[in-house]
Formats: C-alpha cells, structure tokens, sequence
C-alpha cells in the first residue's frame, strides 16, 4: 500500500481584468496545472484556500474549481493584504493534498507575471 502524506502546494496566477470570465479562467488553468504536474486528483485534496488582490472582486476564485467538477472540495476565499507596490490582479492558492512524495517534490506553480513571486522556482 503506497503511504500518503499531507502536504501545501502553493500557486499564483495573475488575471487580466476583472471580470468573472477572467477570474475563473486563469484560476482554473493555474488548478489544472497544479493536478497535472502533481499527480492529483480531486480525492485526494482536502481543502483550497484562495486568496486574491483587492482589485479582483468581479468573480470568487473557487467558481474555477468548482467549473473544474471539484464539487465535494472544502473551499475558502479571501482578500489578500493590500501591501504597497504588490503585484495587482494576483490570485493565490494553497492546497491541501493527501500526496505521496516528499515534501521537496511538490511542485510549486506561478502562471503570468506571478512567477515573479517565487524566482528561486524557476
């Protein structure tokens, strides 16, 4: 039996305005990418926290999950600190997953201008 353990995968993606469609979109894709490059699936995840600038109030995040079927996921939105010169229209996760690899094997994702974020990961 392969032994799981808990562990946060973080992610970022920047959204190109703040409309629904844009939110959820680019929330969407960022998921999408952290399930493929992780090896997840939806069971295995126990809850995502959102968190999103104070200029994307168009659209909740977690609609990108749930348009991805991730109905019986525990999701939570919030606004992210309005820090001066931080990066606008930003959308962070953190995932909680049950995964089967070590802990410096998650794999980490930034789309758009929010790789920035996060330089020592690429």
């Amino acid at each position: 039996m392969e032994k799981y353990w808990v562990r946060g995968i973080r992610g970022a993606v920047t959204v190109a305005e703040n409309t629904p469609e844009a939110i959820i979109t680019a929330t969407r894709q960022l998921l999408e990418k952290i399930a493929r490059e992780n090896l997840l699936e939806p069971e295995r995840i126990i809850s995502i926290i959102f968190s999103v600038t104070p200029d994307l109030n168009a659209a909740f995040p977690a609609e990108g999950a749930r348009a991805l079927g991730w109905t019986k996921v525990p999701l939570f939105c919030t606004t992210e600190i309005a820090v001066p010169g931080s990066l606008p229209r930003c959308v962070r996760v953190l995932v909680h997953a049950y995964l089967t690899c070590a802990q410096e094997d998650v794999k980490h994702v930034y789309l758009g201008d929010a790789v920035a974020l996060r330089p020592d990961l690429f």
